[in-house]
């Protein structure tokens, strides 16, 4: 690998990564799963293909398409709104119950509902369509034939590494979640994020890139 395609390549990791860590609602639901050990494995692998096969639509010419549908952007924003706020309202729910989950023997989710799920904090947010197909489809055709692929590689790479660490490395704090209070918090916290994602969705359509 010559200098350019490493610097393409440093260039779409470092860019990727720097739009997906973030504290969002699709990253939020990883890492409570990741707390529970639940379809760890699948919900990762879900996360790193969904974002490689948008970035791929990005630098394959799919941003000009979803800047020119309105419509679809419409759809999807009132739809992730919704979702949004119905999971807040289940996690606050949560929250105010308390005590109720504990990590080694909550049977939570199956793993439909929870791809499911994975799925439509994923494809019903707009942002990440401006995000990945627009924003980092945009910035890796500036970088040539070659250099696009390469950026791209590098973008992938990051939500990999960044996925993986989010939901394998979450069994590290998972002592913490041993005590009622720790899961209180943190479904206080998903609510409080899911609320505020909600509200910005509904009340402000993307016009520019902004990341989740």
């Amino acid at each position: 690998m010559d200098v350019g395609m490493s610097a393409d390549l440093a260039a779409g990791f470092a860019t990727s990564l720097a739009l997906i860590v973030a504290i969002g609602s699709q990253n939020a639901f990883v890492l409570r799963m990741g707390i529970l050990r639940q379809h760890v494995a699948a919900l990762v692998l879900f996360c790193v293909a969904s974002d490689a096969l948008l970035i791929v639509a990005g630098i394959a010419g799919a941003g000009a398409l979803v800047q020119g549908n309105p419509v679809f952007m419409e759809v999807t924003r009132i739809g992730g709104a919704l979702f949004l706020a119905v999971y807040g309202l289940l996690a606050a729910r949560r929250a105010l119950q308390g005590g109720v989950l504990q990590a080694a023997d909550t049977q939570g989710l199956s793993l439909g509902a929870a791809l499911a799920s994975c799925f439509a904090f994923t494809f019903l947010n707009p942002h990440v369509y401006l995000d990945t197909v627009i924003l980092l489809g945009s910035v890796a055709n500036q970088r040539g034939n070659a250099g696009r692929w390469w950026f791209g590689t590098g973008a992938a790479l990051a939500s990999g590494v960044w996925f993986a660490a989010l939901g394998f490395g979450a069994r590290w704090v998972q002592p913490l979640f041993a005590r009622p209070w720790a899961w209180r918090v943190l479904d206080g916290l998903i609510a409080l994020t899911m609320a505020c994602l909600a509200l910005m969705v509904w009340f402000n359509p993307p016009s520019v890139p902004v990341s989740l």
